[in-house]
């Protein structure tokens, strides 16, 4: 609390530090003594009464600030003094009637809980934890957990890693976590191939129904699914392949302007190794409107396997038109250097 009787002291202590020399001689040792103990206890009285007058913030350290304060009024005659009475003042006063409460109360955004992470792992890190056998069972368990929240694409790979592994236990959960997106898919391919049978049987069986037509459009988009989560192996995966671009050829022999059939014709004639008609079904759905971000990687694949160097520059460099492929820069930039 502010203490006026400290700030009274200081003045009259300041005031007999002047007095003393004039009434004790002012060229003598004692007049010069007796003002400087006045003087300094006037700027210990003066910085004990201006403390209090800072804000909490401003005033921490206590003690140092106390003494900075007293150094500064007993270093300087008068001028000091003053100085220090004024600048805290300042302090005081001019600082703190500075708005400082336009941000006191700040209304949190709501968030959307949905997208919150259901994992403590990112996607970035889970090969690294994976395939570190340092790492504790429990925690790498814990990142195979976390890999039931990413598509198949993404944790089929690093799960057929992990069934090498020295573990038994981790071992065992990848088999049966792979097994589980397997039989989801199989299940759904059992029940569309069901429904086909009985389409055909109602509808007629050349061509399609609408039930029939939707039927095989699944079929191939399904057969397809275990392709691109590599959950079919060796023969089996040709066979998917082999269904998926026979289910999807009955589609398009009855809707030919289908553009994503015609990208997916590609993709499974690619995988098959028939590259010239990969290529055909590539441009014919580009040129039904499939978006050229969308097909010019592919063709470019194709003719990198062709080994038709000086074509793959030029689709590049086309792709380097579009600046909406952040995960194929690395590569676009390759292609496009000079």
């Amino acid at each position: 609390m502010l203490n006026t009787k400290w700030g009274l002291w200081a003045v009259l202590m300041e005031l007999t530090a002047w007095a003393g020399p004039t009434l004790l001689d002012g060229h003598s040792n004692a007049a010069l003594l007796s003002y400087l103990l006045a003087h300094a206890g006037a700027c210990v009285l003066l910085a004990l009464f201006t403390l209090p007058l800072l804000t909490a913030e401003q005033s921490r350290p206590r003690l140092p600030m106390l003494a900075l304060m007293a150094v500064c009024s007993y270093a300087v005659p008068i001028a000091g003094f003053v100085g220090v009475l004024i600048g805290t003042l300042v302090l005081r006063f001019y600082r703190a009637a500075r708005p400082q409460e336009d941000f006191e109360s700040i209304h949190l955004p709501e968030f959307d809980l949905h997208q919150r992470m259901k994992s403590g792992f990112r996607q970035t890190g889970l090969r690294a934890v994976l395939g570190n056998s340092e790492v504790p069972v429990r925690s790498r368990m814990r990142a195979m957990v976390a890999l039931q929240h990413m598509s198949g694409r993404i944790s089929s790979p690093l799960l057929r890693n992990v069934l090498n592994d020295s573990s038994e236990d981790l071992r065992l959960l990848a088999y049966g976590m792979l097994d589980a997106l397997e039989r989801n898919i199989s299940r759904s391919i059992d029940q569309e191939l069901s429904t086909l049978r009985t389409a055909q049987a109602e509808e007629g069986a050349n061509p399609l129904g609408p039930t029939g037509l939707q039927a095989a459009e699944k079929l191939s988009a399904l057969y397809w699914e275990l392709v691109y989560q590599n959950l079919a192996q060796g023969d089996m995966r040709e066979y998917a392949i082999r269904e998926s671009l026979r289910y999807g050829e009955q589609v398009l022999a009855q809707q030919p302007h289908q553009a994503q059939h015609h990208l997916r014709r590609g993709l499974l004639l690619h995988a098959l190794g028939q590259l010239e008609d990969a290529e055909e079904a590539y441009v014919q759905a580009q040129q039904l409107g499939l978006p050229a971000t969308r097909v010019l990687p592919y063709l470019a694949e194709l003719s990198f396997a062709q080994r038709d160097f000086e074509k793959t520059r030029q689709l590049m460099q086309q792709l380097d038109e579009w600046s909406a492929l952040p995960r194929l820069r690395p590569v676009i930039d390759y292609w496009s250097a000079r």
